[in-house]
């Protein structure tokens, strides 16, 4: 009987944790108990859950096959779990799967001024937890640093009672990128631009995006780390005139990375840029550009493709 009622005790340990409250982008959000009817957005913030060992926690996710970004990994992951919008969900689509909890972010399943926010989710009982690189779309915050992913990973830690495994995640992590990053020589920094899309005008990460922390961590700066936003449309030319030494594609979609470096080689315009001339390029996948578990395994490709390691 003993036993038993311990590990009864033991069991309900993390529900025991609750109250808690995180703090969300502008707001602080309390939870009375963990999520058991969770809804993620977008390939990063589902793997984020799952990797949380979350899967038995959600009813769903949402904003992943319509940007064609799901891998043979992620597939594996998700596969007992429905997937209720191909892209940004609506709120009838959420409130239909009866969720209590939503992890989104701005311009991750979310738009400011949309149908979709925390305010109008709130009344219908689903809780959200917002991507903390997204809050820069709602006020002001830090620039992008690897705290950004390790924060979120430690507050669904909190917020579904499963802190231990956030911390043990995080601290292994930080164990890794110190590992990987340790020969860096960060006395002359790389000029490092990233290509996301687009062909009139590049897509490109700014100060407020991971990648700007990430090629940092590897030992480069972002051209474009004075561009006060996170990811966003700037022009050609200050591409060219700021001449990076590499070229980070993002790979996803229905534009390939190859069709990307193809462009860029093709184009008279950029023959001179010392990335292009030297062939020079490393290739990240969306999941691993994006916030989230796979950050460390990207610092690791950009460290490489900078440094020959």
């Amino acid at each position: 009987m003993k036993y038993a009622l311990l590990a009864l005790l033991a069991s309900a340990a993390p529900a025991l944790a609750h109250p808690v409250t995180v703090q969300s982008c502008n707001r602080e959000v309390t939870f009375d108990a963990p999520p058991a009817r969770a809804i993620s957005n977008d390939v990063n913030l589902t793997e984020m859950m799952l990797v949380l060992g979350l899967r038995d926690r959600m009813v769903g996710y949402t904003g992943i096959s319509g940007w064609k970004t799901l891998d043979e990994e992620m597939r594996a992951g998700v596969a007992e779990l429905p997937e209720l919008s191909a892209k940004y969900p609506t709120k009838e689509v959420l409130a239909g799967a009866e969720p209590d909890f939503f992890f989104a972010g701005w311009n991750y399943g979310m738009k400011v001024g949309g149908e979709v926010t925390p305010e109008t989710l709130e009344p219908l009982g689903i809780k959200t937890y917002e991507l903390t690189e997204s809050c820069i779309h709602i006020g002001p915050k830090a620039r992008s640093s690897m705290d950004d992913m390790y924060n979120d990973i430690l507050n669904l830690g909190t917020i579904f009672g499963v802190s231990a495994k956030a911390e043990e995640l995080v601290a292994g992590w930080k164990a890794r990128l110190a590992e990987v990053t340790a020969g860096v020589d960060r006395s002359k920094p790389l000029r490092v631009f990233v290509y996301d899309s687009g062909e009139e005008t590049p897509f490109t990460a700014g100060a407020y995006a991971m990648p700007t922390a990430m090629i940092e961590a590897a030992g480069g700066i972002n051209i474009m780390d004075d561009l006060e936003k996170s990811w966003a449309t700037v022009a050609w030319e200050p591409v060219v005139e700021r001449n990076p030494e590499v070229i980070v594609i993002v790979n996803y979609g229905d534009v390939t990375a190859e069709q990307k470096i193809a462009f860029l080689e093709a184009n008279p315009a950029f023959a001179n840029i010392d990335a292009v001339k030297n062939d020079r390029y490393v290739v990240l996948e969306y999941v691993e550009a994006t916030p989230g578990p796979r950050n460390i395994r990207a610092v690791e490709k950009l460290v490489a493709g900078f440094w020959g390691n």
